[in-house]
């Protein structure tokens, strides 16, 4: 059973494998997923692209990664843990008043293989039991990132958030209930092999560094299980638009000071991407070999 702290990370980490999972956006070409910016003669600051997952292969960080971390003077991560479960639960309705029982069935089924207690699920929103739920293991709260925070933490690092909570939630909590039941409907419909075939090649992908090749597994795994509009919606909600303002919160830092940014790799690539926005507004940012 979750406790109320423990359930935090864990819908953190729903959240967050959405920018790997749910994303549709046209990827640079190129590899790597730590960048060093720099604007002029100023302080160098790192730009690295995680995956919001506990796999060990990607928990432990290359050497590369550590010393960039250790250099910075701050971190920042997409937004900062928080004991505040109120945006992860309907407030008016429940799954049993929205899905069938066949559906019922296998949302519970899911629920006990993810350890989330049944009456807990029944109230929590559907967009982020579709993340969850696309999961092929059942992860801890240690992903990628929280390990980062932590590291930072244990550093006696400054660590900023680059959006605000209610920004962070703002773009899910545009989709309609409808449209988040066709998110978790998608999954649903999806088989354990399925999910463990797809996990295992976005795994491969990031540890490969080749940012080009997780943008057309996303297309591959999520743009054909749901409607041209909703996957359009998602990517510009959830991606397109947080980007700009990360992008501001990221280059106001590193003007000042050397920081570290731990950020969905799917934020990186693109015209609308963190790296290309990064240069817009004058930094030199470089692929760390």
């Amino acid at each position: 059973m979750y406790c109320y702290r423990s359930l935090t990370s864990f819908c953190l980490r729903g959240f967050f494998f959405v920018c790997c999972l749910w994303s549709a956006t046209v990827m640079a070409a190129g590899q790597g997923m730590l960048w060093k910016i720099q604007l002029d003669d100023g302080p160098a600051s790192y730009l690295f692209g995680t995956i919001h997952v506990d796999d060990s292969r990607v928990t432990t960080l290359v050497e590369s990664v550590n010393a960039a971390l250790d250099s910075a003077a701050f971190f920042m991560m997409e937004v900062l843990p928080s004991s505040d479960v109120s945006p992860y639960f309907m407030q008016e309705t429940s799954l049993d008043k929205l899905l069938d029982q066949q559906e019922l069935e296998k949302v519970f089924e899911l629920a006990d293989f993810h350890g989330i207690e049944r009456g807990m699920v029944l109230r929590m929103k559907p967009w982020l039991l579709a993340m969850v739920f696309d999961l092929p293991i059942s992860q801890s709260p240690y992903t990628m990132d929280v390990q980062l925070y932590l590291q930072a933490q244990r550093a006696g690092k400054g660590v900023k958030a680059l959006e605000s909570v209610q920004a962070h939630f703002s773009a899910l909590e545009s989709i309609s209930l409808d449209e988040q039941l066709l998110m978790l409907r998608s999954v649903l419909a999806r088989t354990q092999q399925q999910k463990e075939t797809d996990f295992e090649l976005l795994i491969q992908a990031y540890l490969a560094g080749d940012l080009e090749r997780v943008g057309a597994l996303d297309e591959q795994m999520t743009g054909d299980d749901l409607p041209k509009a909703l996957w359009d919606k998602l990517r510009v909600q959830l991606l397109d638009a947080r980007n700009v303002q990360m992008a501001e919160s990221i280059a106001a830092e590193a003007r000042q000071q050397s920081v570290f940014v731990a950020v969905g790799a799917a934020h990186l690539p693109g015209e609308q991407g963190l790296i290309a926005r990064l240069r817009q507004s004058g930094f030199t940012v470089s692929l760390v070999e």
